[in-house]
């Protein structure tokens, strides 16, 4: 796995803090990671946030709340969409995909 630093993210300091505010009033056990193109620095402005969800404690279980953080990230005050995907839920090629390259959003089991 290529766990890269937070500060590879490219998201502002506000949007970011708004994000974890979200993250852990919706799914604050869940591990969030985002992966693509602002964590590979190929986005611009306007680039999509792409976030997996998993329980760190049975990563093929969902995470509660996730269906109400997609309602409250898509009524933020956030300007970009938020693309948010449970890693139960996904093929294992899309799990090895998005290992390659990620960035460690909310570790989980607060």
């Amino acid at each position: 796995m290529a766990r890269l630093e937070p500060s590879t993210l490219r998201l502002s300091p506000r949007h970011l803090e708004i994000l974890l505010g979200l993250l852990l009033r919706y799914v604050p056990d869940a591990e969030v990671l985002a992966y693509g193109s602002r964590v590979n620095g190929d986005c611009h402005d306007a680039s999509d946030l792409d976030l997996v969800v998993r329980n760190p404690v049975a990563l093929n279980e969902s995470q509660p709340g996730l269906p109400d953080l997609k309602e409250a990230l898509v009524e933020s005050n956030l300007p970009i969409r938020v693309e948010v995907v449970d890693w139960a839920r996904i093929p294992e090629a899309f799990r090895r995909e998005i290992e390659r390259a990620y960035v460690v959003v909310q570790g989980g089991l607060k």
